[in-house]
């Protein structure tokens, strides 16, 4: 062999190598705190206690979920640690989880911490952190504000839009209305009230003669029905938690007052609020869903409710079927598993919320037909359509079109 071709052949040699580390390099493997070739770690924060203990059921649906993931194999061949934490729905102790939860812990992420005043609570901390506190399990509109706080993102219909939609039914079908609002002293049940007065316009001046607060840790709201059937209202906006609403259900009927009645979503389970109030009780509600009522014999051939079905059925036997914070566990950790499996080799921070910040026209769970899961870098909003529902004694019947809860959408 000449000197040249010597030459050549070394130099051909040296392109192949760094030809082959630069594919090496950008095959590399990247993780955060919290993932490994064999694991992610993620932190969770439900009130399994306390006045909201209600809610704790979303954190056992997540739990089942992932244990569904990891028996098929996990997440690209990693299994999930998923370590869930009770706050009893009190903001101090929602903080102290939260640092056990990256300081001690060193999850990946925060997933689904539910509550308004308990992810307030967090939400500085997560973003100092540079954690992402992802998928909120609660409609607080400040959850979409991606430039002042580019980790946290929340999940369902913002509050304030969904009580758009009940102020446009009111003003259809009851446009002389006596309203009365009960609703919880916290930023969750402001932003339904700030929602609906916006929703009624310069009318709803007129339209409510009732405002009235409770407090979460109150024993009994019973006093606060009374009050205002005495003020001769004959609508009741319901912004209550499961336990409230389903009191005041219940005294509604015993003293009875029949107004139209309104109930907020995050509290329309059947299984946690209308069968203990009593079904009876609860015929004619108002509500409204982004979800199919699992009891509706509607749905049964739906693929998404066939599948919930096996995984109630497989997976999570002792979740009940007619409790839709099942479903919405549900939904959040199908969310969760399809967005880490999206980041691939590439767990970190940074690329999960860049992956949570980019689904498009994604239908998960057992969401409605017509509505998606969409988000992008400026728009953490990922569910932002409902639709009215009935309660006819049995089931949720759904009705109406597809609303955004925008003021005219």
């Amino acid at each position: 062999m000449s000197f040249v071709a010597r030459r050549l052949a070394a130099f051909s040699a040296a392109i192949f190598l760094i030809g082959a580390s630069g594919s090496s390099v950008l095959a590399q493997k990247k993780y955060d705190a919290g993932a490994t070739d064999t694991e992610i770690k993620i932190g969770n924060i439900v009130p399994y206690s306390g006045p909201a203990s209600a809610w704790g059921v979303i954190g056992r649906a997540e739990a089942a979920y992932f244990r569904k993931i990891n028996a098929e194999g996990g997440i690209n061949g990693r299994m999930i640690n998923f370590i869930s934490y009770d706050d009893g729905y009190s903001p101090p102790k929602t903080v102290e989880q939260a640092r056990k939860l990256i300081e001690s812990d060193e999850v990946l992420l925060i997933f689904s911490p539910l509550g308004t005043a308990t992810n307030t609570a967090i939400q500085r901390y997560m973003n100092a952190k540079q954690v992402p506190q992802l998928f909120v399990a609660s409609g607080a509109t400040k959850w979409n504000d991606p430039q002042n706080f580019p980790w946290t993102m929340g999940f369902q219909i913002n509050y304030q839009n969904e009580a758009h939609i009940y102020a446009r039914y009111i003003l259809n079908e009851k446009p002389n209305a006596r309203i009365a609002v009960l609703y919880q002293n916290d930023d969750y049940g402001k932003d339904y009230l700030k929602g609906l007065k916006e929703g009624l316009g310069d009318k709803g001046k007129s339209m409510i003669v009732v405002e009235d607060a409770y407090d979460v840790f109150e024993p009994t709201i019973d006093s606060h029905v009374v009050k205002m059937k005495s003020q001769n209202a004959d609508v009741f906006v319901d912004i209550a938690g499961p336990k409230f609403a389903a009191q005041a259900i219940r005294k509604a009927a015993e003293i009875g007052w029949k107004p139209l009645h309104i109930l907020n979503s995050v509290s329309n389970s059947i299984g946690a609020v209308i069968r203990p109030a009593g079904v009876e009780n609860a015929r004619g509600i108002i509500s409204a869903s982004s979800g199919m009522d699992p009891l509706d014999p509607d749905w049964k051939n739906d693929p998404l409710m066939k599948a919930y079905d096996e995984f109630l059925a497989k997976d999570f036997p002792e979740g009940n079927r007619a409790d839709g914070l099942v479903a919405g566990g549900y939904v959040l950790a199908q969310v969760m598993v399809y967005v880490l499996g999206q980041c691939g080799d590439n767990l970190t921070r940074e690329n999960v919320m860049k992956q949570a910040a980019n689904l498009k026209n994604f239908r998960a769970g057992i969401l409605l037909p017509g509505i998606t899961i969409d988000t992008s870098p400026s728009d953490f909003a990922p569910i932002k359509q409902m639709r009215l529902r009935r309660f006819d004694g049995e089931k949720w019947e759904t009705f109406g079109p597809v609303f955004s809860g925008e003021i005219g959408g």
